[in-house]
């Protein structure tokens, strides 16, 4: 099977090669195969819990720190339909999964809402459940442009939750963030139908830039306060390949919630589940729930329980990731490899996650830390 590079999820003319020895590899299948209902755990001690699907490798807006104009243009080469996994094997891979103790799905891009159909997908998954007969968690990550006409049927669809990206409530500041001239209202009107919808409660990522948009920390508390909406803050991160990361962009977690507090009285929330990415916080008088998620300043590897799935079918064990599993092969018979069973496609799966010992975070900065030219583009795997 071709490489990352190959199949032009990078583009030879701006992004660096992955040469060979990081080229994208089909999993072994073990001889015996996990039972039925299994949990797979790394070499970490994680168990697998989350899985994470991009299902387009396009989208609408041109984010600096994601799909910089200057590398995603007009010329940039997307991958055909054909390359894409259909919304079948998306389902049979979250089964697999999920036979393999995951509990959550949420569907990601690019932005998802542009793959053609998706409420299709989304009822699909819901029919999912678990060996133990209970249905899963399924949400979505977008960012908001087209939610307000999608809303109701994704919930119909059985959509229970959804995140909506939002770097800042300042037009101006949005529309030269997304770098495609979109509004911040039409986000704004996806969140009210979400809401509306049922798709509650709704969860409003904003990624800060020191010297960029910090200065929309307090006005995004003034605008969710009373909404019922999540808010979160997420550190810039070094993610890919094209974002121009820099660590003094970073503003940590720990600086975010300082400036709240000179606004807000906060109190700290615990933790809702072994995993989660984000530390808890609400404002005193209980009319918001905010979190910060700090991979930067404050690495959580030793708890991460999330792998993600490419839209072309390759198998991500880390955001930070270098290289990729290659499932579409064994879905397809590909490149002379024959069709697996579900028994076989199961003990590949579960054969790569015993052997992840991922923890890029946790290594940033040392000789240990995968090549920046090697690393995977967020807009491939999903934040």
């Amino acid at each position: 099977m071709a490489g990352i590079a190959d199949n032009r999820v990078m583009s030879e003319r701006t992004i660096p090669i992955i040469d060979h020895r990081y080229a994208s590899s089909v999993p072994r299948i073990p001889e015996v195969p996990p039972a039925v209902g299994a949990p797979a755990h790394d070499l970490l001690g994680r168990k697998l819990h989350d899985l994470r699907i991009s299902i387009t490798d396009r989208c609408n807006f041109r984010c600096t720190y994601c799909m910089p104009k200057e590398i995603f243009d007009k010329h940039y080469e997307f991958l055909r339909h054909s390359e894409l996994l259909s919304f079948e094997e998306i389902a049979r891979v979250a089964r697999t999964f999920v036979a393999l103790g995951v509990k959550k799905l949420r569907l990601t891009g690019g932005e998802p809402l542009l793959r053609r159909g998706v409420e299709d997908l989304v009822a699909m998954l819901a029919a999912i459940r678990t060996p133990g007969g209970d249905p899963i968690e399924l949400t979505m990550t977008t960012n908001g442009v087209l939610l307000a006409r999608k809303a109701e049927a994704l919930r119909r669809a059985g959509l229970q939750r959804i995140t909506v990206s939002l770097d800042a409530l300042d037009d101006a500041t949005f529309r030269r963030m997304n770098d495609a001239d979109f509004p911040v209202q039409a986000v704004l009107d996806g969140i009210r139908a979400a809401q509306e919808a049922g798709l509650n409660p709704v969860k409003v990522n904003m990624v800060v830039q020191r010297g960029v948009n910090d200065g929309e920390i307090v006005p995004m508390i003034d605008h969710f306060r009373g909404s019922g909406a999540v808010l979160r803050f997420i550190e810039f991160m070094d993610v890919g390949n094209t974002n121009g990361w820099r660590m003094d962009q970073v503003l940590p977690s720990t600086d975010v919630i300082a400036a709240i507090a000179r606004h807000y009285p906060l109190r700290p929330r615990s933790a809702t589940t072994r995993g989660e990415t984000a530390e808890r916080w609400v404002l005193d008088d209980g009319s918001l729930e905010l979190g910060t998620i700090s991979s930067v300043t404050r690495a959580f590897c030793r708890d991460c329980n999330r792998a993600r799935l490419s839209m072309e079918g390759k198998l991500y064990l880390c955001l930070f990731a270098s290289h990729g599993h290659d499932l579409r092969t064994l879905l397809r018979g590909e490149s002379g490899v024959k069709p697996v069973s579900d028994g076989e496609l199961s003990a590949a799966i579960a054969q790569v996650w015993r052997e992840r010992g991922d923890r890029y975070s946790e290594l940033r900065g040392s000789a240990a830390a995968p090549p920046a030219s090697r690393r995977v583009e967020m807009s491939y795997i999903g934040g």
